[in-house]
């Protein structure tokens, strides 16, 4: 048996209605879309906010601040967490930590933050470090490289 002698489940593709197709098939005149009006017209689509001519909800509501566009978004990793994925003397990019599991395959921006102890060394490679980060990994003898966005 091959896949195209497989027989069919039957009833289950129906035949659609054949609307305007005169009085017997039970859609003629205007097809079930009513008499005159909007959505009897061919074409008519309406928006899915439309509130039939009532002030729209996005317009009732005050609107307040934006969204700036050039703000920069980092994703944060704790030392702590470098500490528990990585061995002393490892060097430490974007790509490492997507390797990890650290961060989201799409983050782009990466910042160390210095919450938690280190005990190991490390050459980190990242946007930006805060000062208490940069100052543990230092201090353990690691290295701080900031990576241009």
């Amino acid at each position: 048996m091959r896949i195209h002698e497989v027989p069919g489940d039957p009833g289950k593709k129906q035949n659609g209605k054949r609307a305007g197709r005169g009085e017997g098939s039970g859609l003629g005149k205007s097809a079930g879309r009513g008499n005159k009006g909007y959505r009897s017209r061919a074409g008519s689509k309406r928006k899915t906010h439309f509130e039939g001519g009532q002030m729209p909800y996005f317009r009732r509501i005050p609107k307040r601040g934006f969204y700036n566009i050039f703000s920069k978004v980092y994703q944060a990793v704790n030392i702590s967490i470098l500490e528990k994925y990585f061995e002393s003397g490892d060097q430490i990019d974007p790509e490492a930590l997507r390797e990890k599991g650290v961060i989201h395959p799409s983050e782009t921006r990466i910042k160390i933050l210095g919450k938690g102890e280190l005990t190991k060394s490390f050459t980190i490679k990242a946007h930006a470090f805060s000062k208490s980060a940069m100052e543990k990994i230092n201090s353990k003898g690691g290295k701080c490289e900031v990576l241009s966005c």
